[in-house]
């Protein structure tokens, strides 16, 4: 890692003091974990690309690239500031310092009945699976914290949610047999929450899961594939799966949006410093694939005319299946109340070796393959037909507004319906 001649300009990092400038970009100003603080909402509120192919979890940092200043969110730190990959200049304050929207470090978990009480079966949640183990986790609680620390199937996660991107990503954390456990640094850079480890505190990119200040820059977390999915969906396919629960030991308005409308497609990022991508509206929605070097985002508006696409990235056929039935998380005063969006899914098309060829049944809209006529759902789980319960191999994908993909991949091919 190259040691950097860094500008800080006063906040405590290592014990010593350097100037740091705190921006008040959001009107809740700092709240500390156990306040009632709110993310920071756009002005016009009422009240942010994975690794899509998991990445190696060592490797040389990044080319150095320009220097610059550094402007934040307060809070003492122990980060060394003078490793890093990226042009400081780019992170800024979301508002909250340190650990003001608090991470979820002891997860409780309710019955799938339980979180009906109080869901609706269209609220959307991140579906994830590892090895038997099926678990949800409702924006309704992730829009108010942005990271659940957990442990599925054996294995330690980080399960993350930008609202300011629309971006949810899980990962496993643990690295070299070194388990880390993450909390949000109250900054952002390009919109994207930037996270940080408590055991080294380096700073980390929530959209990459690449380490990007202190001393493990240039390391990648691996990639979890997961997707956002209804809770009526997930109960569907996992019906012994449990849900997060609010019992988180912070008093929030679960279920509410504090960022009303943010979600319009002509509506501008908030909190972005960058280079907006004009080949699309920045927050149309996109369903990301990274493979081999090759990107590609497949707007929303474009799959849902298809809802079922068969494409090819990197060499390797994926297909991407498109359902409505899943509400806005940015949309409505209240989460359930949001327009409908729909959800997607990215597989792969092989099943024993054999490759399906997947369409919309004409008669009742169901996906189903054409060479057995197997009906499957959106999360690539067989539910009828010679195929029943056989699941198609998830591929990592993400679910993004476009300016927050564009980002960190601006080469992407733009996939239209038209093809």
């Amino acid at each position: 890692m190259e040691r950097r001649p860094w500008t800080l300009a006063p906040a405590i990092v290592s014990g010593v003091a350097v100037a740091l400038v705190v921006v008040a970009c959001a009107p809740l100003g700092e709240a500390g974990p156990d306040e009632a603080a709110s993310p920071a909402a756009p002005p016009s509120a009422a009240p942010a690309p994975p690794p899509d192919e998991p990445p190696a979890t060592d490797g040389p940092p990044a080319a150095p690239t320009p220097r610059g200043s550094l402007t934040v969110a307060s809070g003492a730190w122990q980060t060394d500031f003078e490793v890093g990959n990226i042009d400081l200049s780019e992170i800024m304050s979301g508002g909250p310092g340190k650990d003001g929207i608090p991470s979820i470090d002891e997860p409780r978990f309710e019955s799938l009945s339980d979180a009906r009480s109080w869901q609706d079966e269209r609220a959307p949640v991140i579906a994830l699976q590892v090895g038997s183990e099926a678990r949800a986790y409702p924006l309704a609680v992730l829009m108010w914290h942005e990271i659940v620390n957990d442990t599925l199937g054996g294995v330690p996660v980080v399960v993350t949610f930008c609202p300011l991107c629309n971006t949810a990503l899980v990962f496993e954390r643990e690295l070299a047999g070194v388990e880390y456990d993450f909390g949000t640094t109250g900054n952002l850079r390009f919109s994207d929450l930037v996270m940080y480890d408590r055991q080294t505190e380096s700073w980390w990119q929530q959209a990459t899961g690449e380490a990007i200040v202190g001393v493990l820059t240039g390391t990648r977390l691996p990639f979890v594939p997961s997707q956002i999915v209804s809770l009526g969906g997930f109960a569907t396919s996992q019906p012994e799966g449990i849900v997060l629960s609010r019992e988180t030991g912070h008093s929030r308005e679960y279920g509410r949006n504090p960022y009303v409308g943010y979600d319009t497609v002509d509506q501008n990022p908030f909190l972005f410093r960058g280079v907006i991508d004009g080949r699309l509206s920045p927050m149309e929605r996109v369903v990301t694939v990274s493979i081999a070097g090759e990107a590609v985002a497949y707007p929303y508006s474009e799959v849902a005319k298809m809802e079922v696409v068969h494409d090819e990235v990197g060499g390797t056929p994926i297909v991407v299946f498109w359902q409505a039935g899943v509400s806005s998380a940015l949309d409505a005063p209240l989460i359930d109340e949001g327009r409908d969006i729909g959800a997607t899914g990215v597989f792969s098309p092989l099943v024993d070796g054999r490759r399906l060829r997947f369409e919309r049944a004409a008669v009742d809209g169901r996906i189903v393959d054409h060479e057995t006529r197997s009906i499957w759902n959106i999360l690539g789980l067989a539910t009828g037909g010679p195929l029943a319960n056989q699941r198609l191999g998830a591929v990592g994908h993400g679910d993004h507004f476009w300016f927050a993909w564009a980002a960190f991949e601006p080469e992407t091919r733009i996939w239209t319906a038209s093809e």
